[in-house]
């Protein structure tokens, strides 16, 4: 069975970009591609980024249990497809980018992987990330700026917690951090309350 590393951050908080700088200089990673409904942005490609689908058809592949996690996010569905999961061998690595709810439900049917939490050096930080990425309207913000006040509540759940401030020095640490659960894979997640 592959290694299993499991990224999870309030939005904005450049878990993409982290998870995108690893894959970039090491070749036995695999992606874990998440399906979704919300909409696609403009940068991003279908079955690359996400698979892009419609409620009534991810609503379909949760009564077919396709899904090993799925939640609603900022009136979104996210999920993580089973098939995504058997695309991992003994000599690859699974990345995958879900939110604290889907790690979460990973923990408790005991997926044994690596949960890696990435968080803001501050709210305010990453109130200036999230209109900086210019994608969101106002409203959209403010709802992923109180989600994420929530979803810190839960950092204490996760194996590491990385605080991203300078990206730089934060990929250094991720990037360590991956590398050294490769070469001793059995780190068990703390328990979530």
């Amino acid at each position: 069975m592959a290694s299993i590393v499991i990224v999870t951050a309030p939005s904005g908080c450049g878990k993409t970009t982290l998870i995108n700088g690893y894959i970039k200089n090491n070749k036995d990673v695999l992606f874990a591609i998440s399906h979704t409904t919300r909409e696609k942005r403009k940068d991003e490609e279908d079955g690359t980024h996400y698979h892009f689908v419609d409620a009534k058809i991810f609503e379909a592949m949760i009564q077919e249990n396709k899904f090993i996690e799925w939640a609603k996010v900022h009136d979104n569905y996210y999920g993580t497809s089973k098939e995504e999961l058997e695309k991992g061998t003994e000599n690859k690595t699974i990345i995958l980018d879900i939110d604290v709810q889907g790690a979460l439900a990973l923990q408790k049917i005991n997926v044994e992987a690596l949960y890696i939490f990435i968080k803001p050096p501050s709210i305010k930080s990453l109130k200036e990330r999230l209109i900086k990425r210019n994608s969101d309207k106002e409203d959209t913000i403010e709802k992923r700026i109180w989600n994420a006040k929530r979803e810190l509540e839960y950092e204490y759940a996760f194996n590491t917690v990385i605080i991203n401030e300078q990206l730089d020095k934060t990929q250094k640490i991720f990037d360590e951090t991956i590398s050294n659960y490769k070469k001793e894979p059995k780190i068990k997640h703390k328990e979530s309350k």
